[in-house]
């Protein structure tokens, strides 16, 4: 079973719920000193290909998928995953007319479309037979906690918006008391630059975050639409780690959306689900879109029945972005 993201993870006030912060911190604890435990024992590969590492500090919900893509676009390189949610244990290359995401896992499915995606459990396997391939360049989502693959270039995504009393990394805890995958000063010392990912509707970064990421590149990026939401009245949903923001995004973009509905990280679609999503855009006159990660998990009957929504991320400063990648 399929857990949604607590909220409260991203409450900078640790007054919110209190007893299960407490509850769980000795958990965390562990959690921590497992993970600095497999970074100090790690003998990282070196595939024979630079591999640039796009990770992220907390669990989820950053937007760090379109930062891959659009990384990749721009070298020409190609894309090795974990394939999380996805059978195969690989090393495989994605094939969007052949695998599922119940096979490969829905971002390499996503991102397959467009570009050369390698799916590996093993992520130093998965390197090594990319760069056998002939991949010039390497684009890891995810693994900054990872040390299997020796890194070129490690970059950790970071979510912008900070409305009220939402913070990116909560009140700092590890998980499972907070969204940290290890403790913010050590993760960032791992790190070469991080990118701040805005959503469209947010006019500029805290000054408080930039601060607090200060010491090493911070770049800036949006999150925008690639394409207008579908016109007419809308029913929406998403499984991601962050499904509010994709309900932000949507009412940002205009879409006339009469309902939402999320649903945990990576969540499966099943008839059931689905009917009951199509029975309420009924009520409404409603069409049902969704993000292209979440369309990519639809069931092949339901994918033209829904209207997946793609969106980029836009550097704002591109300049500062080649410097960086120039070191390649």
């Amino acid at each position: 079973m399929k857990l949604s993201t607590p909220r409260w993870w991203y409450r900078r006030e640790d007054r919110i719920a209190p007893v299960t912060r407490a509850v769980l911190t000795p958990l965390s604890w562990i959690w921590a000193a497992a993970t600095a435990r497999r970074l100090a024992r790690g003998e990282p590969f070196d595939p024979g290909a630079p591999v640039i590492c796009v990770g992220n500090l907390t669990l989820g919900g950053t937007g760090k998928t379109p930062v891959v893509r659009e990384i990749a676009r721009r070298l020409d390189a190609q894309v090795l995953s974990r394939g999380y949610g996805g059978a195969l244990a690989g090393p495989v290359r994605v094939d969007p007319a052949r695998h599922t995401a119940a096979e490969v896992g829905d971002e390499p499915l996503m991102l397959a479309q467009d570009l050369t995606v390698w799916v590996a459990r093993d992520r130093a396997a998965g390197a090594k037979v990319a760069a056998e391939a002939g991949a010039r360049l390497i684009v890891m989502d995810d693994g900054h906690q990872n040390p299997s693959v020796r890194k070129a270039l490690s970059l950790v995504v970071v979510d912008g918006e900070t409305r009220g009393d939402e913070w990116p990394f909560g009140d700092g805890r590890v998980f499972p008391a907070g969204p940290m995958r290890e403790p913010l000063a050590v993760g960032l010392t791992r790190a070469d630059a991080s990118v701040v990912l805005l959503p469209a509707d947010l006019a500029e970064p805290d000054p408080a975050l930039l601060e607090l990421l200060a010491g090493r590149p911070v770049l800036v990026a949006r999150l925008a639409a690639a394409a207008p939401p579908p016109a007419g009245p809308q029913v929406g949903f998403a499984g991601v780690g962050k499904p509010w923001k994709v309900e932000r995004a949507l009412q940002a973009a205009g879409c006339e959306l009469k309902d939402f509905w999320p649903f945990p990280d990576h969540a499966p679609y099943d008839e059931v689900t689905l009917k009951r999503l199509a029975d309420r855009a009924a009520q409404f006159g409603a069409g049902l879109v969704t993000t292209e990660k979440d369309w990519a998990r639809l069931p092949p009957a339901w994918k033209p029945r829904v209207a997946a929504w793609p969106v980029r991320a836009i550097f704002e400063d591109e300049a500062a972005l080649d410097a960086l990648l120039s070191r390649l």
